[in-house]
């Protein structure tokens, strides 16, 4: 889900997916809802019943009007359906006139059947297919609907073969993190930190920033720490991320704790340290670094477990790679040891 949140960020994602979801509430919305509703359509679109009622019809007001063309129109208008109908009629008269009836058969028998007699000539208006046109329209718009939605699903993983499923940076931060083995603070003389994290950073997660909540053992809520992305550096994707914030927030504090963890380049860049020095005290990350925050009540550890930098045409050491930070916090309470043990 967090995968599927960071993309639809992207404006690129965000266009193919308000376009795929207008589509659907659109042909929802034309085909159920408010329908189109046809006026002065062709009578050759109607209903075999239908034909026959206008047939009918056509025949009773040339018994009035003796208007052979615009029998002829009538008859032509109707396309293949027309002889069906009157002969049905013919069949079951009814109340209509036998003459009239009779005239239709003449008309109908005097039409040449290689299409000499022009029916858009008669009426001076073209035959249109409404129909047939919202039928392609309806089936071009799903196919372009189902490739969307290929697409977009692809992006994700879906409909690959296992061995060529995409590992995102998110996934391979997790398993650096469960990979990584914790400290066992008892055993350095420590007490057991009431809630202890690994945390992962990996080059393309553009979004990384992470948080968790601290918890008495009796369940009680005691504030809150985590981590993410402070500065990047250099242009274009994905991000190259030169310094990291580390914060912990206690309920009993009015003040959250802060540092700011920046690679070697940035540490000893003095633009880059002026932008971030209002943000929290500056500390260079180095391997196996270890990173002290308190408050009031609380105290946090950050461990550098992992670190690796990245290499391009920016500055060595500018960027990172990978980070994985271990966090772990006490309380400041009792005669417990102390993490400036450290």
């Amino acid at each position: 889900m967090e995968q599927i949140v960071a993309q639809l960020k992207k404006p690129l994602v965000a266009a193919i997916v308000a376009g795929i979801a207008g589509l659907v509430f659109g042909l929802i919305y034309a085909w159920n809802i408010d329908p189109v509703v046809y006026e002065n359509a062709p009578p050759e679109l109607l209903s075999h019943e239908a034909k026959v009622e206008y047939l009918r019809m056509a025949i009773d007001s040339y018994r009035i009007q003796n208007n052979p063309d615009l029998a002829l129109q009538r008859w032509l208008a109707l396309g293949g359906g027309a002889e069906a109908a009157l002969a049905e009629i013919e069949a079951e008269r009814g109340s209509q006139d036998p003459t009239a009836i009779g005239v239709f058969r003449q008309i109908a028998d005097s039409v040449q059947t290689d299409n000499e007699v022009d029916l858009n000539a008669i009426s001076g208006e073209p035959q249109k297919n409404n129909g047939m046109l919202i039928v392609v329209f309806s089936v071009l718009s799903l196919a372009a609907l189902a490739v969307a939605g290929f697409l977009f699903l692809r992006r994700f993983g879906f409909f690959r073969s296992p061995g060529a499923r995409v590992i995102t940076p998110q996934k391979q931060a997790q398993e650096y993190a469960r990979s990584t083995e914790r400290t066992d603070f008892q055993s350095m003389g420590l007490a057991q930190p009431v809630t202890q994290t690994m945390t992962t950073y990996v080059l393309g997660d553009d979004l990384y920033d992470e948080s968790f909540s601290i918890d008495s053992p009796a369940g009680e809520f005691m504030g809150e720490y985590g981590v993410g992305v402070s500065e990047t550096i250099g242009v274009g994707d994905p991000k190259k991320v030169t310094a990291f914030e580390v914060w912990l927030f206690d309920k009993n504090d009015i003040k959250t704790a802060t540092k700011v963890l920046m690679s070697p380049h940035a540490y000893q860049d003095p633009a880059i340290r002026q932008r971030l020095e209002a943000k929290g005290e500056l500390v260079q990350i180095d391997p196996n670094k270890q990173i002290l925050l308190e408050t009031a009540t609380l105290q946090l550890l950050a461990t550098v477990a992992d670190v690796e930098y990245g290499s391009s045409a920016l500055p060595a050491d500018s960027f990172f790679e990978r980070l994985t930070l271990e966090l772990a916090v006490w309380p400041k309470e009792g005669e417990q040891p102390s993490v400036q043990a450290f």
